[in-house]
């Protein structure tokens, strides 16, 4: 399958990294259902972070609490988070893929990235990727091919695990056009069901949507945005530009929920100074303060504050306190999250930082 030389958008998506770091660790693992969350102890609270293939088809998924993956796949192996390990192979990873030449790489996160290439071949092109992600990380990947950024990420699913494939204007809507919104990259659950309400429920439906419904349901800029992800267009342009973090968020989840103010307050503080370390690196401004907060047994509310930019800690510690105290009383408090937002650079490519422990 080959044509004129141009330029294509390649996404490479690493096969079920974590778990295949982890069992490059111990190759004793290979073939066995892996799991990977929390501390490694599904007697606590915390959610999958990834699973191995083994352990999905037991229907063992990423954000699923950890005990009830434990009830799905018993014979999984259990393993803990090691950030450290999966940046360092992450590295790696995109090092090979700078290493390309004539690629042009803009890192979506640990485990995927958009290559922006100019061939006559694109499978070509993706082959030589996998096998040298493969030869220098014992990774594999899967890739896929696109005229657009949109295209390529949609692509790759079909082209899981360790394959290729190609989604361009030519065959978009004869692949995705029977496919519910929510298969759409940038579509989740939330938005596909606003979309259902205007009776809007596949790829092809929302391609030929009205953009003046959907700037009513959405606004004038994400309205006529998701009738733009229903047809696969979008921009064709690979940016490498360095990516800089609006802001940095800590968030833990409490084995027991706390209940007493004081406690609250206290965890509230201890997530803060961790976050005003992780600012104070970035040497910018805080321009806003954000709260996570889950009650039990599984209500989440998200509580936000803009302030003057500041580096004074005393003044953001304050600005979080008081959210702090619109945490409604006698609740008992599942998990709390911390959050600071910076000035970005005049000339930034915004991004959002992983937060530990998940914000």
């Amino acid at each position: 399958m080959t044509g004129s030389a141009r330029g294509w958008v390649l996404h490479v998506d690493l096969d079920q990294f974590i778990a295949a770091v982890e069992v490059l660790r111990r190759p004793e693992l290979a073939g066995r259902q892996v799991i990977v969350g929390g501390r490694g102890d599904p007697t606590e609270r915390a959610v999958v972070s990834t699973a191995s293939y083994e352990a999905r088809a037991l229907g063992v998924g990423s954000g699923m609490p950890l005990r009830i993956a434990a009830r799905r796949a018993p014979d999984a192996i259990i393993l803990p988070v090691d950030a450290a390990a999966y940046t360092a192979a992450s590295e790696e990873v995109m090092a090979t893929l700078r290493a390309q030449p004539g690629a042009v790489v803009q890192v979506l996160g640990w485990d995927e990235a958009f290559v922006g290439v100019t061939t006559d071949d694109p499978e070509a092109a993706a082959r030589q990727i996998q096998e040298a992600v493969l030869e220098r990380t014992q990774l594999h990947c899967s890739v896929g091919i696109g005229d657009t950024l949109i295209r390529a990420k949609n692509a790759t699913d079909f082209g899981k695990p360790q394959g290729t494939f190609r989604l361009t204007a030519d065959n978009w809507l004869e692949v995705m056009g029977n496919r519910p919104t929510i298969e759409l990259w940038g579509v989740g659950s939330k938005i596909s069901k606003r979309l259902a309400s205007h009776d809007i429920h596949t790829v092809t439906e929302l391609a030929a949507a009205d953009d003046a419904v959907l700037a009513a349901e959405f606004g004038p800029k994400m309205g006529p945005w998701y009738r733009t992800l229903g047809r696969g267009e979008g921009s064709a342009v690979v940016d490498d530009t360095p990516w800089v973090a609006r802001g940095h968020g800590r968030e833990t989840t409490f084995q027991r929920d706390l209940t007493v103010r004081s406690d609250i307050e206290q965890a509230a503080q201890d997530l803060l100074a961790q976050v005003l370390e992780d600012v104070a690196a970035e040497g910018r401004p805080v321009v806003g303060v954000g709260l996570k907060v889950r009650y039990a047994p599984f209500m989440t509310k998200t509580l936000v504050h803009k302030i003057d930019a500041t580096f004074d800690r005393a003044v953001v510690t304050a600005e979080t306190m008081k959210l702090v105290d619109r945490i409604e009383p006698e609740r008992p408090l599942r998990l709390l999250g911390v959050r600071a937002e910076m000035a970005m650079p005049d000339d930034a490519r915004e991004g959002h930082t992983p937060t530990r422990g998940g914000w």
